[in-house]
């Protein structure tokens, strides 16, 4: 991958996954044997490791390893600590236990190109096992022994309880609808990475402002990576997702795009209030997206919170790992799935 980022290292040309491809390497070993061994339940073994086949892309690790080893860096370190290497365990554990959740709440059929947990198994032992995988978490975390860390990494599942609760909801008048998403959407996705970066950074021993810096490197980035998730749901095949498209629309979500396009085609609020349960409203709602702004919109709104995590990396001292901070805030705004 040949990246060339404006005001950054010159002639630096670097691949993030190639950069910390031994800190990543067996990450989904090692995280389906803290699940094989913390229980004696063996059909919970196949259902709170199904997801960690190696097969997913493995983005909060990235990140968190990412800004660890350039924090580290900064510190006058060229090291990962254990502790660091454990948050980015965590990271993808708490993403994947919410995905068996998500699963059963949204009856999905298909993920990652394979049927969805939830087809396989009941939805109560798959309910089960999600909060397995968050109890493991927290066993991980206590072996950690730092107190900001435990109240940084437990604000996540504060966080996407939170989130789900607000997704169930929704806002009568425009204005209170985008503020409603947006912070739906930091809890539900961006904290967890803005929270994790937080962590690492707490371990590296750094000063409050510091830690502050890597919090909102991850708020801006995780927020990115959502809006342009909402984005491919309305311009991707199902096939390049590995899972069905349009599906924040047939489950009566008004996603950014959507959000958007009602300045333009007003009458997408009403369908917006009754969650597009009528028939024809996905169709249509997904037609007048299309028609507007909407699109461009949400990806300008997306480059807007790379920009501001591009910031932040580039006032860390210049190693590969901060150049690979920045490349990834590029990947986030073009990547396809």
């Amino acid at each position: 991958m040949q990246t060339q980022m404006p005001g950054s290292l010159p002639d630096y040309q670097i691949d993030p996954y190639r950069l910390i491809e031994d800190d990543l390497k067996d990450i989904f070993d090692e995280i389906r044997l803290e699940l094989i061994n913390n229980n004696t339940q063996e059909e919970l073994h196949p259902i709170s490791t199904y997801y960690f086949d190696g097969q997913g892309k493995a983005i909060r690790p990235m990140f968190t390893i990412l800004m660890a080893r350039a924090i580290n860096y900064h510190n006058g370190r060229n090291d990962l600590s254990h502790s660091q290497r454990q948050i980015a365990m965590i990271s993808e554990m708490i993403h994947t236990s919410s995905l068996l959740h998500d699963d059963v709440i949204d009856q999905s059929d298909f993920r990652r190109g394979k049927p969805s947990v939830n087809v396989v198994w009941s939805q109560k032992k798959v309910a089960m096992a999600g909060n397995y995988i968050l109890a493991v978490t927290c066993m991980m975390i206590s072996r950690i022994r730092n107190d900001d860390v435990t109240v940084t990494i437990s604000q996540i599942i504060n966080d996407l309880v939170q989130g789900e609760f607000m997704q169930l909801g929704s806002k009568e008048t425009e204005n209170e609808r985008f503020a409603h998403y947006l912070t739906k959407t930091y809890r539900k996705t961006s904290s967890l990475i803005a929270n994790c970066v937080k962590a690492v950074a707490i371990l590296s021993e750094v000063d409050d402002h510091m830690i502050e810096m890597a919090f909102q490197y991850g708020r801006n980035v995780g927020l990115a990576f959502q809006l342009v998730d909402d984005l491919l749901d309305f311009v991707a095949s199902s096939a390049a997702m590995g899972k069905p498209t349009a599906t924040d629309l047939k489950l009566g979500l008004a996603t950014a795009p959507v959000l958007f396009a009602c300045e333009r085609y007003p009458e997408l609020n009403a369908m917006i209030m009754r969650r597009f349960q009528e028939p024809g409203d996905v169709e249509k709602a997904f037609e007048l997206v299309h028609k507007s702004n909407g699109l461009e919109q949400t990806r300008f709104l997306a480059k807007k919170h790379c920009v501001e995590a591009n910031k932040i990396a580039q006032s860390f001292a210049k190693s590969p790992y901060q150049k690979a901070l920045m490349i990834m805030t590029d990947l986030v705004i073009n990547r396809m799935k």
